[in-house]
């Protein structure tokens, strides 16, 4: 009942978590870099992501061939407005990014971005849990012992979560500190 959806809110949480760590790149092409970068396409911003196929050809390029093919100066144009740290080039066809190699600085603030991710997340897991426990101290209906137990099970939970993000962030880091 409660618990249910508590998990579903911390379950969101995570998933934020994980959305926002793969915009971080390592070193290698992901497509994902591209999230959120919209290309003006006949006077409507639209993502790069319904305009082209997106592939890795090698280990780090990333090869952006749009449907239409009028659209590579707009989509270059909107990676260069994006400020990702990656230059486009295109050959008319499509728009090439080579994913330069990662400084050990730069890696160390991936990894400052990655920590700062997780601890937004363990953030939103204490409101999650905060609520959860308002909303169990508030039902009349419910016994001191029923009560004590749902806390504690709320509690079980967070533990839970949080060892979820902690992992999640752990790996992040390994990604981002490999050479």
């Amino acid at each position: 009942m409660i618990n249910d959806e508590i998990e579903l809110n911390m379950m969101h949480a995570l998933e934020v978590m994980d959305n926002r760590l793969t915009s971080i790149r390592a070193g290698r092409a992901n497509p994902a870099i591209l999230n959120g970068i919209m290309v003006e396409y006949y006077g409507t911003p639209t993502p790069i992501q319904t305009l082209a196929n997106i592939t890795v050809p090698e280990a780090r390029t990333l090869m952006i061939k749009p449907f239409d093919k009028s659209c590579v100066k707009d989509i270059v144009k909107a990676i260069q407005e994006a400020n990702i740290g990656i230059n486009p080039s295109d050959n008319g066809e499509a728009v090439i990014l080579t994913i330069p190699q990662l400084t050990e600085d730069t890696r160390k603030d991936y990894v400052k971005q990655a920590k700062e991710i997780a601890e937004d997340t363990k953030v939103a897991l204490r409101k999650v849990r905060q609520e959860a426990n308002e909303d169990i101290k508030k039902d009349e209906e419910i016994t001191e012992d029923e009560e004590k137990r749902m806390l504690d099970e709320v509690q079980k939970l967070i533990n839970e979560y949080n060892k979820k993000v902690d992992e999640k962030y752990k790996e992040k880091e390994e990604e981002l500190m490999k050479v």
